[in-house]
């Protein structure tokens, strides 16, 4: 026979169980959510750049020029392929892409920053727009706002 007492306080445990479990499973998703957006905020920028290099180590010169926004046909009026070939080419320093790494990659609003390392203190810093991909180089090593301030404050220490 059962008393009166034996229940007691089943039911507030197997409430505080769902609790816990709803709980534990919302910060699981948060923290699956915040890592998937990590990984994949920077993907197409960062995939343009391994094209470009990609491109640029089968020395096929005008369809790497033509991920900078050019066309050999109708190159850009500060960029044109005689210099994309100096600095890219097979007789420029930095176009031999095997001996380059990433370093580092910035996301900033508007793009992503590459940072190529050569050599120790040779770096090209690569700047892709996120709204066209377009690469170019960033006359900046961190993101910088309309007026050239850093908006990162955290790129400061960790160069």
């Amino acid at each position: 026979m059962s008393g009166f007492l034996d229940t007691y306080g089943q039911a507030e445990a197997k409430r505080e169980r769902k609790l816990k479990r709803a709980l534990l499973a919302g910060a699981a998703a948060t923290l699956l959510a915040l890592f998937a957006y990590w990984f994949i905020h920077d993907y197409r920028e960062k995939r343009q750049v391994a094209l470009f290099l990609k491109l640029v180590a089968e020395h096929k010169y005008e369809d790497a020029y033509r991920l900078w926004g050019c066309d050999p046909a109708r190159p850009c009026r500060d960029y044109n392929m005689e210099k994309f070939l100096e600095d890219w080419g097979p007789n420029s320093p930095y176009g031999n892409v095997a001996k380059a790494r990433v370093r580092r990659t910035r996301s900033c609003e508007e793009g992503i920053i590459q940072i190529l390392e050569y050599a120790p203190g040779d770096e090209v810093f690569l700047y892709v727009d996120r709204q066209n991909r377009y690469i170019s180089y960033s006359p900046f090593g961190y993101c910088v706002d309309a007026s050239g301030r850093n908006t990162n404050l955290i790129d400061i220490f960790f160069r």
